[in-house]
Protein backbone atom coordinates (compact mmCIF):
# COMPACT_ATOMS: atom_id res chain seq x y z
CA UNK A 1 0.00 0.00 0.00
CA UNK A 2 1.26 3.52 -0.86
CA UNK A 3 1.74 6.72 0.89
CA UNK A 4 -1.03 7.93 -0.65
CA UNK A 5 -3.57 5.30 -0.38
CA UNK A 6 -2.38 5.30 3.58
CA UNK A 7 -3.43 8.78 3.94
CA UNK A 8 -7.14 8.23 2.42
CA UNK A 9 -7.67 5.23 4.39
CA UNK A 10 -6.25 7.57 7.49
CA UNK A 11 -9.10 10.37 6.18
CA UNK A 12 -11.90 8.06 6.26
CA UNK A 13 -11.67 7.64 9.59
CA UNK A 14 -13.41 9.57 11.73
CA UNK A 15 -11.95 10.95 14.89
CA UNK A 16 -12.68 9.06 17.33
CA UNK A 17 -10.95 6.05 15.06
CA UNK A 18 -8.23 8.13 14.63
CA UNK A 19 -7.77 8.31 18.24
CA UNK A 20 -8.36 4.71 19.29
CA UNK A 21 -5.46 4.20 16.52
CA UNK A 22 -3.08 6.43 17.85
CA UNK A 23 -3.44 5.27 21.08
CA UNK A 24 -2.71 1.52 19.57
CA UNK A 25 -0.39 3.10 17.35
CA UNK A 26 1.77 4.77 20.99
CA UNK A 27 1.37 1.05 22.43
CA UNK A 28 2.67 -0.64 19.95
CA UNK A 29 6.06 1.68 19.55
CA UNK A 30 6.64 0.99 23.16
CA UNK A 31 6.55 -2.52 22.86
CA UNK A 32 8.81 -2.51 19.70
CA UNK A 33 11.62 -0.36 21.56
CA UNK A 34 11.41 -3.00 24.19
CA UNK A 35 12.71 -5.87 22.28
CA UNK A 36 16.04 -6.63 21.71
CA UNK A 37 18.15 -3.99 19.65
CA UNK A 38 20.09 -5.72 17.57
CA UNK A 39 17.11 -7.95 15.82
CA UNK A 40 16.97 -6.99 12.23
CA UNK A 41 14.07 -5.35 11.15
CA UNK A 42 13.18 -3.86 14.60
CA UNK A 43 14.46 -0.36 13.48
CA UNK A 44 12.44 -0.19 10.11
CA UNK A 45 9.28 -1.35 12.11
CA UNK A 46 9.89 1.48 14.42
CA UNK A 47 10.27 4.22 11.61
CA UNK A 48 7.05 2.83 9.99
CA UNK A 49 4.95 3.15 13.48
CA UNK A 50 6.50 6.40 14.01
CA UNK A 51 5.40 7.33 10.58
CA UNK A 52 1.97 7.00 10.56
CA UNK A 53 1.58 8.78 13.71
CA UNK A 54 2.73 11.48 12.16
CA UNK A 55 0.74 10.78 9.40
CA UNK A 56 -2.87 10.71 12.09
CA UNK A 57 -1.37 13.73 14.21
CA UNK A 58 -0.69 15.90 11.02
CA UNK A 59 -4.85 15.47 10.03
CA UNK A 60 -6.15 15.36 13.32
CA UNK A 61 -4.49 18.50 13.24
CA UNK A 62 -5.57 19.51 9.84
CA UNK A 63 -9.69 18.70 11.54
CA UNK A 64 -8.75 21.04 14.53
CA UNK A 65 -7.73 24.28 12.48
CA UNK A 66 -10.83 22.88 10.01
CA UNK A 67 -12.95 23.32 12.91
CA UNK A 68 -11.43 26.42 14.50
CA UNK A 69 -12.21 27.97 11.10
CA UNK A 70 -15.72 26.75 10.85
CA UNK A 71 -16.26 28.40 14.57
CA UNK A 72 -14.75 31.53 13.43
CA UNK A 73 -16.87 32.10 10.29
CA UNK A 74 -19.74 31.54 12.19
CA UNK A 75 -19.05 34.16 14.78
CA UNK A 76 -18.86 36.48 12.34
Amino acid sequence: MGRKEKVQEIRGKDTRELNYDLEQLRKDLFHARLQVPTDTGRSSDIRGIKRQIARILTILKQREVELAGEVKDAKE
